[in-house]
């Protein structure tokens, strides 16, 4: 089994990483996947600020910021601001180099978002939480801490075994390898161009169920405004596969310092 331990995000968040990421038009890049979570979230702004946690290469940053929404980032891997810098300047969209349970972003903002599983990245349920709170530090009252995240699927996994496939395409398949006893695991993303040539990338996940996120939630001072199957508002059941939670710090308070 891979060892986690093993796994530094700065090699695996590299500049080989960083010049593949972007898959404009096809994949979480499709028009379908990125408007409508742009959409929700330049209304959650409202008329202020967001900050995005894991900004990479601005995939939902650069057309939020196109939509009028000043977008402000923490990115802990210099390849991915890199390859952000190809699409916008400094000026446009700042960044601050760093941890996103951890630094600081300057000022306040209204929204806080932080999509595509990236918190399950952190790898201890501390982290986690760390990562909650630090929201609540950045979040004007009444400001919102919105997330994207999936849902374990460890029904799919039969007795004995510990890897599931968990999406597959043409040229491409995803495989989840379990250590539930830690509850991590390592997302195995294998790819096939047209002459055969296979190309991996992995990634170390925590997964977070969502009953547990509501508790890191209100340990930084949010309450549950609302939870979906999806950016469109489809209704969150027994069997979606990811979520989008949005948490609020209540009006006229401040979340965890």
């Amino acid at each position: 089994m891979m060892i986690l331990g093993s796994m530094r995000q700065e090699d695996i968040w590299n500049t080989d990483t960083a010049q593949h990421y972007d898959t404009p038009g096809a994949g979480m890049f499709a028009p379908e996947v990125l408007g409508p979570a742009v959409d929700r979230l330049a209304g959650l702004a409202g008329d202020g600020r967001a900050l995005e946690f894991a900004i990479g290469t601005g995939r939902v940053a650069v057309p939020l910021a196109e939509r009028g929404v000043p977008v402000t980032g923490i990115e802990l891997s210099r390849p991915m601001i890199d390859q952000l810098r190809t699409k916008v300047d400094e000026a446009t969209i700042p960044v601050v180099v760093g941890d996103m349970a951890t630094d600081a972003a300057p000022g306040e903002y209204t929204l806080v978002y932080l999509v595509y599983n990236t918190i399950s990245n952190l790898l201890t349920q501390a982290e986690q939480v760390a990562c909650f709170r630090n929201a609540a530090r950045h979040l004007t009252p009444g400001g919102r801490f919105v997330i994207e995240l999936w849902v374990p699927e460890l029904r799919k996994l039969p007795p004995g075994q510990d890897a599931v496939v968990w999406h597959r395409e043409p040229g491409y398949i995803g495989l989840d390898a379990y250590d539930l006893l830690r509850q991590h695991l390592v997302s195995h993303h294998f790819r096939f161009d047209e002459s055969g040539q296979a190309r991996l990338f992995r990634s170390p996940h925590r997964y977070i169920w969502p009953a547990e996120l509501d508790l890191m939630a209100q340990l930084a001072g949010f309450e549950l405004e609302s939870r979906h199957a999806d950016w469109i508002g489809t209704e969150f059941t027994a069997e979606s596969r990811s979520h989008v939670s949005v948490y609020r710090i209540p009006p006229g308070e401040t979340g965890s310092r």
